[in-house]
């Protein structure tokens, strides 16, 4: 196999309400033509300059906001955020550059759309049956360096799939699925090249990769969520936990709850202590003694209270959510280390560190339990009944239960966080 890449000449500057197709035809026929099987790779410059893309952006971050549907990560000025095509990149795509001055380019609104309206086109106008990938230029973590991607396809397979086939030794893939229109893409990047204005490049030698149908289009290309197993940016763990109450009946991975303890144990503690112990409440019988144990105690509270047989009901009720999760964790504080003061205030004082450190504990585990795809909720219900639950659990003396992790896979994406302004819960003195 071969392959043959090279850029076409002679495009003028593309304007709003430009035939893209008709200039890139008239430019193929003055040099050399395009051919059946041929890949015309298109900058998505020129496609969103065609398509009066190109807007007045005094403010290039808020253009990034409004073509943003969630920040990923952020350093230094740069932004990585989620547009709404599924696409993670730098800045959503809005470029300041090759644009005349206090305006920026837009993404395409629907890469896709483009790529199978241009094929279209060059078909009628050259009699040809042509791919056409549009590219963009992303970043990609772990790697220094920038290289183009395809955003949008159309008549190629934008995926090649080797799983259940075999290699050249017999052994099965499982896991190989090549990204075709990428590399067509970064192919093609080499002689177009990002200063030399050259925006269109034609890629000869993928024939058997050209379909007669449009096909998916590079949406295909985008990981579903459940997936990606780095769909969370920095930005996005922690106000990314929710609470969760409601799980599938699937199993939970004791070695993913003990990866989420390990992040827990990094929570800050006073006098180079290590104050958290986590009880993980495996067995069916431990499980239903604590619980039952806890339930009694809460019953006889609540009636010692006045309440009614029936309101006593409706409020152990809410216990559900830890009978009902595949996994339950007893975080439990350990006071070992605390300094020992006469007085009530400096006594007081050196347990709240503590708490404060128990604290931030339960909330790495809550945060890790997030990040490896888990839901979680912490309930109080210990706290009100330390005694019965250390029985329960046959804790050691020392070890005191502050509340109950519920851990499972959620059985419906909790609802995004609403976001709270800082201004009502910052004093700056």
């Amino acid at each position: 196999m071969s392959l043959q890449v090279r850029a076409v000449t002679g495009l003028p500057e593309i304007q709003a309400g430009d035939d893209l197709a008709a200039l890139i035809a008239r430019a193929v026929e003055a040099g050399e033509a395009i051919v059946d099987g041929d890949v015309v790779v298109v900058t998505s410059k020129i496609v969103s300059k065609a398509e009066g893309r190109t807007v007045l952006a005094e403010d290039r971050e808020k253009a990034i906001d409004q073509e943003s549907v969630r920040l990923v990560a952020s350093r230094a000025g740069t932004r990585i955020v989620a547009t709404r095509h599924g696409l993670v990149m730098a800045a959503a795509g809005v470029d300041a550059s090759n644009t005349p001055a206090g305006t920026v380019v837009l993404l395409p609104v629907d890469p896709d759309a483009s790529a199978r309206s241009l094929r279209a086109r060059l078909r009628t106008l050259l009699g040809v049956r042509v791919a056409v990938v549009v590219s963009d230029t992303f970043g990609r973590p772990w790697r220094n360096g920038v290289t183009d991607v395809a955003i949008g396809v159309a008549g190629l397979a934008p995926l090649l799939d080797h799983r259940g086939t075999r290699d050249s030794f017999g052994q099965l893939l499982e896991q190989t699925v090549i990204a075709v229109a990428d590399e067509v893409a970064a192919a093609a990047d080499l002689v177009k090249g990002k200063t030399a204005g050259l925006p269109v490049a034609v890629v000869r030698g993928l024939a058997a990769h050209v379909t007669e149908a449009d096909g998916p289009g590079a949406a295909a290309m985008v990981r579903r969520e459940e997936e990606d197993m780095f769909r969370l940016g920095h930005r996005e763990v922690v106000p990314g936990r929710r609470t969760v109450r409601s799980f599938t009946a699937r199993p939970v991975d004791q070695a993913t709850v003990l990866r989420a303890v390990e992040v827990a144990l990094t929570a800050p503690a006073p006098h180079h202590t290590t104050p958290w112990r986590f009880v993980l409440v495996e067995s069916a019988a431990s499980r239903a003694r604590l619980l039952d144990a806890m339930a009694d105690q809460w019953a006889r509270d609540l009636a010692g209270d006045g309440l009614a047989p029936d309101a006593i009901s409706v409020r152990l009720r809410r216990g559900d959510v830890l009978r009902g999760a595949p996994a339950l964790v007893v975080p439990c504080l350990v006071t070992d280390g605390a300094a020992a003061y006469p007085d009530t205030v400096r006594a007081q004082a050196e347990r709240e560190m503590f708490l404060v450190s128990m604290g931030a504990g339960v909330q790495n585990l809550l945060v890790a339990l997030f990040a490896e795809g888990l839901g979680s909720a912490w309930v109080s219900s210990t706290l009100f009944c330390k005694d019965v639950a250390s029985a329960a659990l046959e804790l050691p003396d020392d070890w005191e239960p502050m509340g109950a992790v519920a851990v499972g896979h959620p059985d419906r994406a909790p609802a995004r966080r609403p976001p709270r302004q800082v201004d009502g819960f910052v004093a700056i003195r």
